[in-house]
C-alpha cells in the first residue's frame, strides 16, 4: 500500500484539493486498496476547519467533492507516509526543517515535479487564498494534471 500525503500552508485550499483529486482518480481506476491518501498544512492556522468555501465551490463546479478537516504536519507523518508532496518551496523548507534523517527528506517532493512539461517541473502551485475564482481554477487545473501524472507514475 502506498501512503501519500499532500501538504500546503493552511490545509484549506491546495492540499485538500490535491487529496480529493487523487482519491477520485484512485477510485476511478479501482485502486483504492493500494493507497492511503491524506493532506495537511505546515501551519496551525486552520486545524479542525473545513476547506476554504472557495475551494469547496471550485471543486463542486468541477464535479469533485471534498471531505476533509484541517490538520498540521507532524514529525510522525515521516513515519506514516511513503510520499509527501508539497505545494511550494516554502512548505518544502518547512517540512525539511522537521526532518532529522536523509531518508525522511527523500520521501518529500514538490507536486509539480509531476508536471508533463519540463519548464513547469519543480515550480510552485500558487496559493489562491488572496486571489479570485480564476486563481482557484488555475490551482485545480495544475493539481488535476499533477495528480494524474503521479498516479500514472506510481
Amino acid at each position: 500500500m502506498q501512503k501519500i500525503l499532500f501538504v500546503c500552508l493552511g490545509n484549506i485550499c491546495r492540499s485538500p484539493l490535491a487529496e480529493a483529486l487523487f482519491k477520485k482518480k484512485v477510485i476511478q481506476n479501482g485502486l483504492t486498496e493500494y493507497f492511503k491518501i491524506d493532506s495537511c498544512g505546515t501551519s496551525d492556522y486552520h486545524i479542525g476547519e473545513l476547506p476554504d468555501d472557495r475551494t469547496i465551490a471550485n471543486a463542486k463546479a468541477n464535479g469533485l467533492k471534498i471531505n476533509h478537516r484541517g490538520r498540521q504536519f507532524t514529525t510522525d507523518d515521516f513515519k506514516k507516509f511513503d510520499k509527501i508532496l508539497v505545494m511550494d518551496r516554502s512548505n518544502l523548507e518547512n517540512v525539511f526543517s522537521l526532518s532529522t534523517r536523509l531518508s525522511e527528506r527523500e520521501r518529500v517532493a514538490l507536486i509539480r515535479d509531476y508536471e508533463e512539461e519540463n519548464s513547469l517541473k519543480g515550480t510552485n502551485v500558487p496559493d489562491p487564498y488572496y486571489g479570485g475564482e480564476k486563481g482557484f481554477q488555475n490551482v485545480y487545473d495544475i493539481l488535476e494534471r499533477c495528480t494524474g501524472k503521479l498516479l500514472e507514475t506510481l
